[in-house]
């Protein structure tokens, strides 16, 4: 089974996003070797919102050649030929990627709600979160209230070069 991966930046109050939606305060790491990370990606999953703020930001971090998913029940498939517009059984459309051949990884990238969904789902087998020493007091939370309760295993740990932050 293919691996859903959830990689995210959060303040050190739980927020991935600000008030605004925005994601000023999540600094450039240049130890990151982001080629590497989007090498092992085929599929990236997004939430409307998510989908929106990648557009108005220039397109696509993860780079041509990857199929793109995003969950709306308000988008419009014809308006959006580049990406695959699901409006409905997201655990169905999301358990034949899986299902799919190959060992490509599947990359859920931004969207609290959408991470929350397949979450409560079972759905998401890899949770990356990088916590940057910022205090936001409000915005997009990891989680919302009513989240499910999840047991998960810390597989490793990372502290940056300071300079990087």
């Amino acid at each position: 089974m293919r691996p859903v991966r959830y990689n995210v930046a959060a303040s050190l109050d739980g927020y991935i996003a600000g008030p605004d939606g925005e994601f000023d305060w999540i600094p450039h790491d240049s130890t990151v070797d982001f080629a590497s990370i989007f090498a092992k990606v085929d599929t990236v999953l997004l939430g409307r919102r998510s989908y929106e703020l990648v557009q108005q930001h220039g397109g696509a971090p993860w780079g041509p050649g990857k199929r793109v998913y995003v969950f709306s029940r308000t988008l419009r498939p014809g308006e959006h030929p580049d990406v695959t517009i699901v409006n409905e059984d997201t655990r169905g459309t999301v358990d034949a990627l899986r299902d799919e051949a190959g060992d490509g990884e599947i990359w859920l990238f931004g969207g609290g709600e959408l991470f929350q969904s397949l979450l409560a789902q079972g759905q998401v087998d890899s949770v990356e979160i990088t916590i940057v020493p910022v205090l936001l007091g409000g915005g997009v939370p990891l989680l919302q209230p009513g989240a499910p309760r999840t047991a998960l295993t810390l597989k490793s740990t990372r502290t940056p070069i300071p300079a990087a932050w």
